[in-house]
């Protein structure tokens, strides 16, 4: 891809899922798999579920005026007309953020493979975790 289009294509990006997603343009967009809402909203950036401090009302423990993103990411995922495959994906466990790949595209990272590298070690199975 055209080096001086990357930018324009990020800018573009942005300008669409910000106003609409809350995008924090994190370069690893996993929209599509928290019920459109963007995991990077939380104040812990937290990309693989709730922490333990989520309130009885809902309420984040570091934000309680702001309801916990993992509990909308939950309700949306469940009740927006998404593709079976999204809503399956919801419980998926996500590598962690590639802070380098903060402010660039997500569109351009998925089409040159940048946003599926992962830490070494990383793959279907994690540390700690056994297959069922």
């Amino acid at each position: 891809m055209a080096s001086r289009l990357i930018p324009l294509i990020a800018r573009a990006e942005h300008a669409v899922k910000a106003p609409v997603f809350d995008c924090r343009m994190c370069g690893q967009c996993v929209l599509h798999s928290t019920g459109m809402t963007c995991p990077m909203t939380c104040p812990k950036t937290l990309r693989n579920g709730p922490c333990g401090g989520v309130r009885a009302d809902g309420g984040c423990e570091v934000k309680p005026e702001m309801r916990c993103v993992w509990l909308r990411a939950f309700e949306r995922s469940r009740s927006l007309p998404l593709p079976p495959v999204w809503k399956r994906e919801f419980n998926d466990l996500r590598p962690p953020v590639d802070n380098r790949l903060k402010g660039s595209s997500s569109w351009v990272n998925l089409l040159d493979g940048r946003d599926q590298k992962t830490p070494k070690g990383w793959g279907p199975l994690h540390a700690g975790c056994e297959a069922s």
